[in-house]
C-alpha cells in the first residue's frame, strides 16, 4: 500500500506538470505583453528624449550620410555600410581563425596546442585598441603597410577569433565521446562525423555566446574610426564637431547600432531554434 500510494502520487505529480505545457494561445499572450512592455518602454524613451529639444532637421539631414546611401569623397562606401562590410569581412576571418585555434587546442599534438594556447593568450590579454594600433602604426616600422580597412579588418579578426575558438572548443567538447565513437564503429569517414555527427551537435552550445561575440564585434568596430576611416561612429562625431549638435549625432549612431544588434540578435534566435530542435519542445 505505501508503494502503491507513492507511486500515485507520483503520477499525480507528473501528470499536471505535462498538462502544464504552455499552450499556443499562452505562448501568444506572453510575447503581446513582451511587445507592449516594449512599446511602452519605447514610447517612454522617444518622449524623453522629444523633450530635450533635440534639431530632428539636422538629423534628417546627415541621416542618408549616415545610413551609407550616399558614398564617401573618395567614391567608397560610409557609415552603416562600412560597419557593416568591417563587420561582415571580421566574422568570417574571425570564425576561420576561431575553428582553427579552437582544433589546435584539441590536438594532442604538443606544437600545436602550444600555438594555439599562445596565440588565443596573447590576443585575449591584449586590449584590442592596442592591437589595432601595433597593425596600424607599428607594422610600417618594419616595411609592412597596411590600409586602415585592412588593418581594421585583421586586428577584429585576429581578437575576435581568440574568443571564438575557446567557444568552439567548449561546444566540440560537450558531444559526448560515445557518439564519435557510435559513427566510427558504423565506418563514417572522419568528414562525415565532422559536419553531420559533431558539428550539429555542437552548434546548440556555440551559438549563444558567438552571437554575443558578434554583436560586441559590432560595436567594437567603431574603433576603425581612430585611422580615419568614414564608418558610422567617425561620421557621428565628425557631423558633432562641425555643428556643435555632438548629442542628436551620437544619439543617432547610438540607434543605428542599436538597430544592427538587434538585427544580429535575431537571427541568432532562429539559430538557437533552428539547432535546439530534438532537445526541447516546440
Amino acid at each position: 500500500m505505501p508503494i502503491e500510494s507513492g507511486l500515485a502520487g507520483l503520477a499525480g505529480e507528473i501528470v499536471p506538470a505535462a498538462s502544464s505545457a504552455p499552450s499556443v494561445t499562452d505562448r501568444w499572450d506572453f510575447r503581446f505583453k513582451v511587445w507592449l512592455t516594449w512599446g511602452l518602454l519605447l514610447a517612454l524613451l522617444v518622449a524623453g528624449l522629444g523633450s530635450l529639444g533635440l534639431d530632428f532637421g539636422l538629423i534628417r539631414q546627415k541621416l542618408p550620410f549616415m545610413l551609407g546611401l550616399r558614398l564617401s569623397p573618395d567614391g567608397f562606401v560610409q557609415g552603416v555600410l562600412l560597419t557593416l562590410l568591417v563587420t561582415a569581412l571580421s566574422m568570417i576571418l574571425a570564425v576561420t581563425g576561431g575553428v582553427l585555434t579552437a582544433l589546435g587546442r584539441l590536438s594532442p599534438n604538443p606544437a600545436a596546442f602550444g600555438v594555439a594556447t599562445f596565440y588565443a593568450s596573447f590576443f585575449r590579454g591584449t586590449p584590442l585598441l592596442v592591437q589595432v594600433l601595433l597593425i596600424y602604426l607599428a607594422l610600417p616600422q618594419f616595411g609592412i603597410i597596411l590600409s586602415a580597412f585592412a588593418s581594421g579588418v585583421l586586428a577584429l579578426s585576429l581578437n575576435y577569433a581568440a574568443y571564438l575558438a575557446e567557444t568552439i572548443r567548449a561546444g566540440i567538447s560537450s558531444v559526448d565521446r560515445g557518439q564519435r565513437e557510435a559513427a566510427m564503429a558504423l565506418g563514417l569517414s572522419r568528414q562525415v562525423i565532422a559536419w553531420k555527427i559533431i558539428a550539429p551537435q555542437a552548434m546548440r552550445i556555440i551559438i549563444p555566446p558567438a552571437g554575443a561575440h558578434f554583436i560586441s564585434m559590432l560595436k567594437d568596430s567603431s574603433l576603425v574610426s581612430i585611422m580615419g576611416l568614414w564608418e558610422l561612429n567617425f561620421l557621428a562625431q565628425s557631423y558633432g564637431r562641425a555643428t556643435y549638435h555632438y548629442m542628436e549625432m551620437l544619439l543617432t549612431a547610438a540607434v543605428l547600432y542599436w538597430a544592427l544588434s538587434i538585427g544580429l540578435e535575431l537571427v541568432q534566435h532562429r539559430l538557437e531554434v533552428k539547432f535546439s530542435r530534438g532537445y526541447h519542445a516546440s
